[in-house]
């Protein structure tokens, strides 16, 4: 098994194992304020956004992020929705095969960042409802970190 293929199978089981049994607005703020306890404590320079469907239901930006921070976020959002999967697992699958996500997959690169970062929130019987990122740090660092805290929120 070549390291793609040992990352992708790595995120894959992350998103199979790390499902929600629902997702409501005191989930998304306590996931929310899970990620800003951790961003603090480790003084990380990140943006923190939280939705359900088209909702955005917590956003944090830190000390250290930026504005640009939350066009990422927008961008990586996009990626979740289109695609049912993280971010990061997207581009992997991509890199892999030696691809880009451009205007072949009909969409506009300036819109699409196929970038770590954002998670899907999925219910257990609903699928994909909904999307957490983060956005500040190099992209595997990105999703590690809200991989870390949905686990710690579901254990």
């Amino acid at each position: 098994m070549s390291d793609d293929e040992k990352v992708i199978a790595r995120l894959e089981e992350q998103e199979r194992q790390l499902v929600f049994a629902r997702f409501e607005h005191a989930d998304a703020w306590q996931l929310g304020s899970l990620l800003v306890d951790l961003g603090t404590a480790r003084d990380l320079p990140i943006a923190i956004d939280i939705r359900r469907g088209t909702q955005q239901l917590f956003h944090a930006a830190l000390p250290g992020s930026a504005a640009d921070n939350d066009h990422w976020i927008v961008r990586k959002v996009r990626v979740v929705e289109r695609f049912a999967a993280s971010s990061y697992l997207v581009g992997r699958r991509l890199a892999a095969k030696g691809e880009v996500l451009d205007a072949k997959f009909g969409v506009d690169p300036a819109d699409y960042a196929t970038h770590g970062g954002a998670f899907p929130v999925r219910v257990s019987g609903a699928g994909v409802v909904g999307v957490v990122t983060v956005s500040g740090l190099p992209q595997a660092e990105d999703h590690a970190l809200v991989v870390e805290a949905i686990e710690t929120y579901l254990s």
